[in-house]
């Protein structure tokens, strides 16, 4: 009986560690998923796979749903869909065990993410912030503000190039690491062409990397979730 009790501690016990080795294993940084115009929050599926099979939980995952879903150019970087992301980089922070949170965006989710980020004064409280297929440098297909400006997405909130918006996320740090994933086939960043002014619209001011894929805009997303998790966690 003694011996059956002393196993019972030590499995116990053992159980006990192996606990709090899997609690600590799990303090990981939380991640916002911004996503692009007209997605939804079901278009971070892959990399949400990619990162629960790393480790994280869907409680450390957080996804703003943001926008319009049929009219992309009624969308713009206005204070509704700001807030929307500011909400959630809020609720991440507030519920990190790290202290930190990582951000990932995508398209339109990219630029989106970074003003909210100027907005709540966050960039010392990001670790990594990672653009997918995004336009910091705005989209040749909106044109040079205030010419040629169609749409809110084009606009002063939008992406037209030189825009207000565009201006106000320019050479600025939205975290202590900063990567970009762009295509140079991209077909909505690159539509008339990637380079804006010299450089590939993609490109984040001050970046630690960039990296390259012969991949279209959608799969720059899908396609691309290993290296988004081996950003974050490296």
């Amino acid at each position: 009986m003694t011996s059956a009790f002393s196993l019972s501690r030590l499995l116990a016990a053992a159980a006990l560690a192996v606990s709090s080795f899997a609690a600590q294993a799990a303090c990981l940084d939380n991640v916002v998923l911004v996503h692009g115009n007209t997605a939804s929050p079901s278009s971070w599926n892959n990399t949400v796979s990619t990162l629960k099979s790393r480790g994280y939980l869907d409680s450390q995952l957080y996804r703003p749903n943001w926008g319009s879903k049929t009219n992309a150019g009624s969308n713009s970087h206005d204070s509704t869909n700001t807030g929307v992301v500011k909400s959630s980089l809020q609720a991440a922070l507030a519920a990190s065990c790290t202290g930190k949170i990582d951000v990932i965006g995508h398209s339109m989710g990219v630029t989106l993410a970074m003003k909210a980020i100027n907005e709540l004064g966050y960039s010392s409280k990001v670790n990594s912030f990672i653009g997918v297929a995004g336009a910091q440098h705005g989209l040749n297909s909106c044109g040079v503000y205030p010419f040629n400006v169609l749409s809110a997405t084009c606009g002063s909130a939008g992406l037209s190039i030189d825009s207000p918006l565009i201006n106000s996320v320019k050479n600025k740090r939205y975290g202590a690491k900063m990567y970009s994933i762009k295509s140079w086939m991209d077909e909505i960043v690159c539509m008339g062409s990637c380079y804006v002014w010299g450089a590939h619209t993609s490109n984040i001011d001050m970046q630690n990397a960039s990296y390259d894929y012969a991949l279209g805009h959608f799969g720059l997303q899908t396609l691309t979730t290993t290296k988004q998790a081996d950003l974050i966690m490296n």
